[in-house]
């Protein structure tokens, strides 16, 4: 006679960590660092922000940077979706008005600025940062102008870096620094500029 064998069960004891709260503690380091910044931020007020107590904190991250982190690392995980309509243009007026949206948000506006300058002293934000920031959206453009090139509206060879530069760095001076809102016809006329510098 065969005997089947027994399902295994989790150790006795083993804090099972539901997946509402880790995304409730998320939510909540965005708006901690919204309100306070890093330097300022405490596990406590995390975990008051998002209705439990610190101990869930601790379950899930040793330390406020851990915490601060898996956060942003988790929003990089979300791609935008890449834009395909058809022209080089079309696809980088899309861009634009994607970037100019997500920087324009209020928590963005707060944060991203806090957390460059805290990656200036911390070389671990500093990495995160540099994969939210960079390695996603160069994926992203690699793709836009990969097709761009396969059309021929742009030649062999056309640099990715260069173009990630012309999509964020004007969008990022004019909301982050003038704090001004590029209107529809800014957003065309400087998606019109980065087109026909590429292909220069």
């Amino acid at each position: 006679m065969t005997t089947q064998p027994r399902p295994r069960r989790a150790p006795s004891g083993a804090a099972v960590l539901r997946e509402d709260i880790t995304d409730s503690l998320r939510a909540a380091v965005f708006e901690e660092l919204a309100a306070s910044g890093y330097g300022r931020l405490s596990v406590e007020a995390v975990a008051r922000r998002a209705g439990v107590g610190k101990t869930a904190v601790y379950r899930r991250w040793p330390s406020k940077l851990e915490l601060v982190i898996d956060a942003v690392s988790a929003v990089a995980a979300l791609r935008i979706p890449v834009p395909d309509t058809g022209s080089l243009l079309g696809d980088v007026q899309t861009l634009l008005k994607i970037l100019a949206r997500a920087l324009r948000h209020p928590l963005a506006a707060q944060i991203v600025p806090d957390l460059l300058a805290e990656a200036a002293r911390n070389p671990d934000i500093a990495r995160t940062l540099e994969k939210a920031l960079r390695d996603t959206q160069r994926d992203i453009t690699s793709q836009v102008f990969g097709r761009a090139v396969e059309r021929g509206e742009l030649p062999e060879g056309a640099g990715t870096d260069l173009a990630l530069d012309l999509l964020t760095g004007p969008l990022y001076w004019r909301l982050t620094v003038l704090r001004a809102a590029p209107t529809p016809a800014y957003l065309d006329e400087l998606a019109a500029t980065i087109v026909a510098a590429l292909r220069a």
